[in-house]
């Protein structure tokens, strides 16, 4: 499964369908908002229950659009296989996000035949200057699998 050889195989409807009938509930609160070749980005709304005390964002929510971003990159470059999973994750928070909603900009760096590994850059709606970064690490599961 070599990288350059690749092309994207799903769409952001496409992902959003298959996430919802493998992982009722995993997106329900997110969106979608595109994917291309190796890319994705996804919307976080930010309401009471993930902000932290100070009116910021917490980490976790953080943490999780960051992974939600990755996994939807790397399925729309290896198509609807619900096993992918996240094996390692690094993340950076650079500066505190305002009470808005988050944009993920996922960018696969290489998709192998075992690993995926790629980065996300994290954003509050309306502010260029990014909030956080994380490297992340995804196993692909094998075509049998």
């Amino acid at each position: 499964m070599a990288t350059a050889a690749m092309t994207q195989v799903m769409s952001a409807e496409e992902i959003t369908a298959f996430l919802q009938e493998v992982y009722p509930g995993a997106i329900d609160h997110f969106t979608i908002e595109d994917v291309g070749h190796m890319t994705a980005r996804v919307r976080m709304p930010i309401g009471p229950g993930r902000l932290r005390p100070g009116g910021t964002v917490s980490g976790p929510a953080l943490m999780t659009v960051a992974d939600l971003a990755m996994w939807v990159a790397l399925l729309g470059m290896i198509g609807p296989r619900a096993l992918s999973v996240t094996v390692n994750m690094n993340i950076d928070f650079l500066r505190k996000p305002g009470p808005v909603d988050v944009l993920a900009d996922a960018r696969l760096l290489k998709v192998g035949k075992r690993l995926a590994v790629g980065t996300v850059s994290m954003y509050s709606d309306g502010d260029d200057r990014p909030v956080a970064h994380a490297s992340v690490t995804y196993a692909v599961p094998s075509d049998d699998a």
